[in-house]
């Protein structure tokens, strides 16, 4: 069986192969930049043009050979990563154990998880026994994660849906417990081996990423093949001819006009604004895995928030305990441990996943506030257990919870008694819940504990049981802006299966509950959102939320950090899908008021002037809305805030949605819900304290959102700074263009050193110094364009090209028309003509256009520093430019005999 599974699906290996250097060095001449240099460097030589080509030649080797150590050494690194061979203990078909290497992994094969743990050379569902993992590498969350045991069902395995229950390749795994004969290990399955695991996926992203579709590389590409191809090939050809040049003259003139256009500098100098860019983002804690990217972050129009964590504090604080039943609610308690002992303090201090490392309890903020402020002390099995399981009735235990000691009990109670966590259904996003079950001392009185959100826990919940003003109370907590948490319990039947790691089915325990009450917490608002949010709307952006929380907490959080303001009114959008009994609905209601149709009152107030509003939507009603009314979706879009009770899945459809409406979004997450939406988004940022997430292309280590209007305006200047560049390096080609061609209508051209100082020691310098300058310290409201071939860029080209013709041609005129002017030999061409007065008079002031356009181009209001902010380097080597410039016009001058 073993050897046919193997022969499917190959060893268990990703294998990012390292290139030696010679098929790298193949690859990279083939590269189309080096082919034109080669290119070049043949016609240079064969019109005798020798230093200039040497001198590319060497740089040309130079670039070669640190973009081949570059290369091959991003290579190694993937490589060492990607690679992950160990040996591992598993079961096969004659169920014993043996330790084989991880390479002969196949599906299928059932994977012992030893205590100590593990780096998981595969993907594997787990089936026994629960695993604590960190999973920082996969989706930047820095908390370890809890992983249970899959559930026992007929529907089809996926990773995605089953997060909870899934190993990924990569992963540390820091301890396993609960699991096999002796409870100090954990036993799953091997789902997925090689380059479809998780890490798989990574690796391959990264070998393969998914293109930019930005027009401004794109539009670069058109402009230059049109400048090269067209223009100037036609236009020498033409001047050429009228020379009455030879044949070969005229071909390779002609080509050497092509080599004008794509100077050597031209791709380190399109980057260096993103490259000076990425390194002011890392000096401000903010990482990039991706340049280009830098210059898309300038194109964004709406920015999209996670809610929890991101615009609000992880960390909660207990704001109170009510308890309810079919009689109403009790009164507020402040403090969970003032609870008298019941079902409610149970729950609270059972339903959840906290677990011990080295005796300190890890778990997700929220739950780690509800255990904490119960009182109770979490314990868990040592060795084998097996002394836990005896106090419990020879369950197997997973956690205990104990009580406080009796004097630190509410007084006048009865003394609650320690608990025995047996079987946990963990928190889903899509489920929007987790459930527990308990047993008591020597495994009497099972319960089931249920906690979520307070729509999903009182749809399982008895109807009997649930108090007549539920709703309103949850309205009113929710609209004052707390995380509202329901629970339920019900009594499950004692004879459970003794020593079995599956007791229930998570469908027969999570229904027909008994309501128990709500907990509300403290979600404050992070002190930074605010003026972030106000920022970005005085710069014109658009803020909208995306959270798995509840409707009305979402909108007390937006009205909290202004995307709601206070003269805004508020419109809930319900939509709701076919089912047997109805028809697909859409409902528009404002708040506090009830629902109306789509063609009521509140559709006439929206079409009133004056009258400022914001969508809010559910993720049930989103999906109905997409699938349903998709005439209404785009309208919904352009006015909807806040997206709230969002699935994973749905977010990452919003981003989608979005950007079909032209929309350039970013997207800003802190969990493993926002994976999806921040790879989907044009721009993605990650608030971890890991450097750098795989799922997004920016990490901040500053936990909050300050770090986005840093971004965007980075991100203009970089791309204002490209713009800058590229519209030099044109200019800079059309004086070259307009000296060649007004030389060869003298019959003369410029010399192997002039052309080497153009191209290098003048034109690269002023490049990098033109991509040094800073954003400029505010957002303003207007965006940086993202064509090259509009009418603003193409006129101002033109406009500069002719001021530089007629000043090439006017100095020329001037020379000749002095009185110690000497004509050059019109019986030969090009280089023999060398030196003489016409080339002097087109070379030196054809420098200076270079370092005048330079500081004209140099754009900076509104998203840019001046030019003069780059302080004393753009000083010092201007004035370096300009006496060198001097000097070689006077040796020049020299030569030719003129002084």
């Amino acid at each position: 069986m073993y050897y046919f599974r193997s022969r499917i699906y190959g060893p268990n290996l990703i294998d990012v192969p390292v290139k030696p250097y010679m098929q790298l060095l193949f690859e990279e001449v083939l590269n189309p930049f080096y082919v034109f240099q080669v290119f070049s460097i043949i016609l240079w030589s064969i019109d005798d043009y020798y230093v200039y080509a040497i001198c590319i030649f060497i740089l040309s080797i130079i670039s070669i050979s640190i973009s081949l150590y570059e290369t091959r050494k991003q290579s190694v690194i993937l490589h060492n990563m990607a690679r992950l061979v160990t040996n591992v203990t598993i079961r096969r078909n004659s169920g014993v154990e043996e330790c084989v290497n991880s390479l002969e992994l196949v599906p299928g094969d059932c994977l012992i998880i030893p205590q100590e743990g593990l780096l998981l050379p595969c993907d594997a569902a787990l089936l026994a026994g629960e695993c604590l993992v960190n999973e920082s590498m996969l989706t930047g969350e820095s908390l370890p994660v809890l992983k249970t045991p899959l559930l026992a069902g007929e529907r089809k395995f996926s990773s995605e849906s089953e997060r909870r229950h899934t190993l990924f390749c990569g992963t540390q795994l820091i301890q396993a417990k609960g699991g096999g004969l002796r409870g100090d290990c954990a036993i799953a399955v091997v789902t997925s081996t090689g380059f479809f695991t998780a890490k798989g996926n990574l690796v391959s992203s990264i070998l393969y990423p998914q293109p930019i579709n930005f027009r401004f590389y794109r539009d670069a590409a058109i402009f230059l093949i049109i400048l090269a191809a067209v223009i100037g090939t036609i236009y020498s050809i033409v001047v050429l001819f009228r020379a009455k040049v030879t044949v070969a003259q005229l071909v390779i003139r002609s080509l050497d006009i092509v080599t004008i256009v794509v100077p050597p500098a031209l791709p380190a100098a399109l980057t260096a604004g993103t490259i000076y860019a990425q390194n002011r983002l890392k000096r401000h804690g903010v990482f990039c895995i991706s340049p280009p990217r830098i210059n898309v972050f300038g194109k964004v129009s709406l920015c999209c928030f996670d809610k929890t964590g991101t615009l609000t504090e992880e960390g909660l604080d207990v704001w109170g305990v009510m308890e309810g039943g079919p009689t109403g609610f009790s009164e507020l308690v402040p403090e969970p441990r003032l609870l008298l002992p019941g079902p409610m303090l149970s729950g609270l201090a059972c339903c959840h996943t906290v677990t011990l490392l080295r005796g300190q309890t890890l778990g997700e903020p929220l739950e780690l506030k509800m255990v904490e402020s119960t009182g109770w002390t979490l314990q868990e099995p040592e060795g084998d257990g097996k002394v836990l399981d005896a106090e419990f009735g020879h369950h197997k235990v997973l956690a205990v919870m104990r009580p406080p000691a009796p004097h630190l009990q509410a007084q006048g109670a009865s003394i609650s008694e320690a608990v025995a966590i047996v079987q946990r259904f963990p928190f889903s996003s899509a489920l929007q819940r987790m459930s527990v079950v308990t047993v008591a001392c020597e495994g009497r009185s099972a319960f089931a504990f249920i906690k979520g959100s307070p729509e999903m826990v009182v749809s399982l919940c008895r109807a009997e049981t649930v108090p007549e003003h539920f709703s309103s109370k949850l309205h009113s907590f929710s609209s004052e802006g707390l995380r509202v948490l329901a629970l339920g319990y019900k009594p499950l039947d004692s004879k459970l299966h003794v020593n079995a790691t599956v007791f229930v089915h998570r469908e027969e325990v999570e229904k027909d509950m008994q309501f128990l009450g709500l907990l509300m917490m403290k979600n404050l608002v992070k002190p930074e959102s605010a003026n972030v949010i106000n920022t970005l709307r005085l710069a014109h952006l658009r803020s909208v939320m995306a959270t798995g929380d509840n409707i009305l907490t979402a909108v007390n959080v937006a009205k909290s950090c202004g995307m709601i303001l206070s003269k805004e009114k508020v419109i809930f959008v319900n939509a709701t899908p076919h089912t047997d009994e109805s028809r697909p609905t859409l409902m528009f209601s404002l708040e506090d008021e009830e629902a109306s149709g789509t063609q009521s009152s509140i559709i006439t107030q929206v079409g009133r002037s004056g009258f400022d509003y914001h969508l809010a939507i559910e993720g049930k009603s989103f999906a109905s809305l997409c699938e349903h009314f998709p005439e209404y979706l785009p309208k919904v879009l352009m006015r909807a805030t806040v997206f709230a009770r969002m699935l994973p899945d749905q977010k990452t459809q919003l981003v989608k949605e979005f950007q079909k409406l032209n929309y350039r979004v970013s997207m800003c997450g802190d969990g493993a819900n926002d994976c999806g939406a921040l790879q989907a988004a044009d721009v993605g940022v990650s608030l971890s304290e890991a450097e750098a997430s795989v799922a997004s292309t920016f990490t901040s280590k500053t936990e909050n959102i300050s770090c986005v209007p840093l971004l965007i305006r980075e991100g203009r200047c970089s791309l204002v700074t490209s713009f800058s560049v590229f519209r030099y390096m044109a200019l800079y080609s059309l004086i070259q263009f307009c000296s060649v061609l007004i030389l060869y209508t003298m019959h003369t051209t410029l010399g192997d050193w002039q052309f080497l100082f153009f191209d290098l020691p003048l034109v690269t310098l002023l490049v990098f110094v033109m991509g040094k300058g800073g954003p400029s310290n505010e957002l303003h409201p207007c965006r940086p364009p993202a064509s090259l071939l509009s009418l603003p860029v193409l006129a101002s080209i033109f406009l500069h090209t002719c001021m530089i013709f007629l000043g090439q041609l006017g100095a020329l005129l001037i020379t000749t028309s002095q009185d110690w002017y000497i004509p050059l030999n019109s019986t030969v061409f090009g280089k023999e003509n060398l030196p003489n007065m016409e080339n002097f008079s087109v070379f030196g002031l054809s420098g200076f256009q270079y370092i005048i356009i330079a500081v004209v181009v140099t754009k900076g209001y509104p998203h840019k520093k001046p030019l003069y902010y780059n302080g004393k380097l753009a000083k010092i080597e201007y004035m370096k430019l300009f006496n060198s410039l001097l000097w070689s016009n006077s040796d020049y001058i020299k030569t030719v005999g003129l002084a």
